[in-house]
Order: structure tokens, then C-alpha cells, then sequence
């Protein structure tokens, strides 16, 4: 075992935020084990690792130890052949105070692998009655969910576990987004869970968080944001920005060309009277689509899975990052509530009596009845209360 100490201060995290601590893997090595140890109380350090093949695994400020074997690794980590040669464990100064941080690397490369964690899956769970929504030109209205998380970064479900509790809230698919990591994509197929399970990443840095959608392999966060864009547009993915107007996530970061998806309805907008993110939509660029995202981490935290719901016209679950890509969205506060759909030159308005439509141009009539069918528009429309809380929205 090797051990590795250090002292980060201030001034080492605004010189570059991101540190390599480099050591070495011999021929013939079975697993390797990092453990991470410093003060919580006074800082954060965010983990990962490198090998000469390149990216190994990211787990944030979640986890302080990793293994990675040929057969297996810890969720967030990629297994496969342990190459000999220079790795590197990689050290984010998330947050250090004036004063620095001391930690210490343990580092054990071992000629032996331990074996597997044993995980049991969950049963496959009841999905609750699909609602009467007619089809759209052989399209369908799909519910479901693109931002969550699992054990693969700072969630507490493994991928099973979020799908069945998806599942059991009334959804058709759900995109799992771990942090700064593709260790979960494997898992999304493996088994029939009665639910399209969509990958994601959500590349993830102090500036801003943004969600690449798709098999596109993993986006290096530590490049500039325009390097993800790039990288999801060449692989036939798709990038949204997350949560523009998150707290000490917010979107921060320059962009040359900015993204026609974004995620204008997140769990954190508490109170839906506060119109800064429909304001920030308009101001992002006119053609926009507004998705919707839980954040789903743990039972507790955040929103449950779709909460809220976004809603793609589209052939299959399969297919709702093309809907999206279209234009062809909705979102609801959840999979039950009140709903707003584009059935062709007509909306559809259910379970909406006396909420108020609000047409782009600003026009408002009251809904009468739980079906209502109403004339359509051009642009993004709106179910709010009498009070200006938004209940539902339709591109």
C-alpha cells in the first residue's frame, strides 16, 4: 500500500481546481483500491481516477474509496483490464477553505481481486392506470422523467431500485443521469423492469451542470462547455442545460452556441408564482424546449421520479430524446396532475377546471371541465392557477 499525503490550499484550487496524484500498476495486478480521507467538516474534495486508457470512474464528493477490478469496479467506476503503466487518481478541489486541507491517498494495487458485491433486484413494480390520451398522427403520449440518479454517483437506489419506484409513480421511461460518469449505462438494459430506462450523463462542474443524453460515451467535464455540446452533437446525442437558475449550481458557464434544450422546470422551483425561469427560457433563445426533471436522489430529497413529469410525443419510450430533439414536449407537476397536450391544431386540457390557459402572446381564458379541447397556437403555453402558479406546460 502506498500512502500519499498532502496540504491544498486556496490558492492551489484557483490555479486549477482539477489535481492529478499519479502511481503506478504493474503487469499482472488483479485489483486497485484508492481511499480518500480528509476533514468534511471543513472542506469537500471530489474523487475519481485515470488509467493509461483514460477515464476510470468519478464519484464525486460521494464516496472516499474505489476498487476496480477486471470484473467488477465501484458504482461510478468502469471494470475491464487493469493496464500496467501510470494511473491517476483524480482530486477536484471542490471546496477548500482560506486555511487549506490536509488529506491522505491510500493506494493498495493487489494481486488479487476481492470478490463482487452481491446486489439482489427488486421485483418489477405495479404501474397505475395509463391515462385516456388519444394518439397524434401514429405518435403517443409518453410520461416520464430526465434527471435522476443512482448508487453509480450520489443517489441512494440502486439502478433497479429507481426503476421499480419510477415504475410505481406512473412512468414510461426515465433518463439516469449519474455525475461525471457512464459506469451505469451497462445496467440500463440488463433487465425487463417494465420500464424504459434512457442513458445519461450529467457532466457536472462548479459553473454548471448540464445533462448529455445518449450512448455518446463519456464527455469529459473538464474540457469547456462548448467540448460537451460538441461531443453530444458528433455522437447523435443531445444536451440540455440543467437547472439554469439552481442556487450554487446555476448555469454559469460561457457557451459560443447555446443549446435549444433546457430544463426549465426543476423540483427546486418550490414556489411555481416565481416566474424568473419561464423569463429565463425566453431570454435563452427563441426555439427553446422546456423539459421538466426530478433530481432524483434519494426518497426525501428533491422531487420523487416525475416530479415533475415531462410528456414526448413519440413512437415508443424509446424514442423521447428524438421527441425532444422535435419540440414535441409537455410538462406536468406529475404524472396525474393537471395537463396541458398538443393534439395537432388543438391543445388538450385535462383535469384543468378553472385553471387559466395563457397563450405565448399573453391571451387568457379560464378551462371549463376536466377534457377540454381548445385551439392552438404557435409557441409554449401554460395552465396556471388563479394566483399565476404553474401547473402545466406545452410547447
Amino acid at each position: 500500500m502506498s500512502v500519499i499525503r498532502g496540504h491544498w490550499t486556496l490558492d492551489d484550487r484557483l490555479e486549477s481546481m482539477l489535481r492529478e496524484v499519479p502511481f503506478e500498476v504493474p503487469a499482472g495486478a488483479a485489483a486497485v483500491t484508492v481511499a480518500l480521507s480528509y476533514d468534511r467538516s471543513r472542506g469537500v474534495l471530489d474523487l475519481g481516477g485515470g488509467s493509461p486508457r483514460g477515464f476510470r470512474g468519478w464519484s464525486g464528493g460521494a464516496r472516499d474509496t474505489y476498487t476496480i477490478t477486471e470484473e467488477w469496479a465501484t458504482p461510478g467506476y468502469l471494470p475491464g483490464p487493469l493496464e500496467p503503466g501510470p494511473w491517476q487518481v483524480w482530486l477536484r478541489l471542490h471546496r477548500v477553505p482560506p486555511e487549506g486541507l490536509d488529506c491522505t491517498l491510500e493506494i493498495t494495487v493487489a494481486d488479487t481481486a476481492p470478490p463482487a458485491p452481491v446486489t439482489a433486484e427488486p421485483p418489477v413494480a405495479e404501474r397505475p392506470p395509463r391515462r385516456d390520451i388519444p394518439a397524434v398522427d401514429g405518435l403517443r403520449w409518453y410520461a416520464g422523467d430526465f434527471h435522476s440518479h443512482t448508487v453509480h454517483s450520489d443517489g441512494s437506489l440502486t439502478v433497479g431500485e429507481l426503476a421499480a419506484l419510477a415504475r410505481g409513480r406512473g412512468l414510461d421511461f426515465l433518463a439516469v443521469t449519474d455525475h461525471n460518469t457512464v459506469s451505469h449505462h451497462p445496467e440500463l438494459t440488463s433487465a425487463d423492469r417494465g420500464i424504459t430506462l434512457l442513458p445519461g450523463q450529467e457532466v457536472t462542474t462548479d459553473r454548471g451542470h448540464a445533462n448529455v443524453f445518449g450512448d455518446v460515451g463519456w464527455v469529459d467535464f473538464r474540457r469547456p462547455a462548448d467540448s460537451w455540446a460538441r461531443h453530444a452533437r458528433d455522437h447523435g446525442g443531445l444536451m440540455s442545460i440543467n437547472h439554469p437558475l439552481g442556487g450554487d449550481c446555476a448555469w454559469l458557464q460561457p457557451l459560443a452556441e447555446r443549446p435549444h434544450v433546457a430544463e426549465v422546470w426543476h423540483s427546486g422551483w418550490w414556489d411555481r408564482r416565481w416566474g424568473a425561469p419561464l423569463a429565463w427560457a425566453d431570454a435563452w433563445r427563441d426555439d427553446l424546449v422546456a423539459i421538466g426533471a426530478s433530481d432524483f436522489h434519494r426518497p426525501g430529497d428533491d422531487g420523487l421520479p416525475g416530479s415533475p413529469t415531462t410528456w414526448v410525443l413519440a413512437e415508443d419510450p424509446a424514442a423521447a430524446f428524438g421527441a425532444v430533439a422535435a419540440g414535441r414536449t409537455a410538462i406536468s407537476a406529475g404524472p396525474g396532475e393537471p395537463l396541458l397536450l398538443r393534439l395537432g391544431d388543438e391543445l388538450l386540457a385535462l383535469d384543468a377546471d378553472g385553471l387559466v390557459l395563457v397563450r405565448p402572446g399573453g391571451a387568457r381564458q379560464v378551462i371549463r371541465g376536466a377534457r377540454t379541447l381548445v385551439p392552438a397556437g404557435e409557441g409554449r403555453h401554460r395552465l396556471e392557477t388563479y394566483e399565476n402558479e404553474v401547473i402545466a406546460l406545452c410547447e
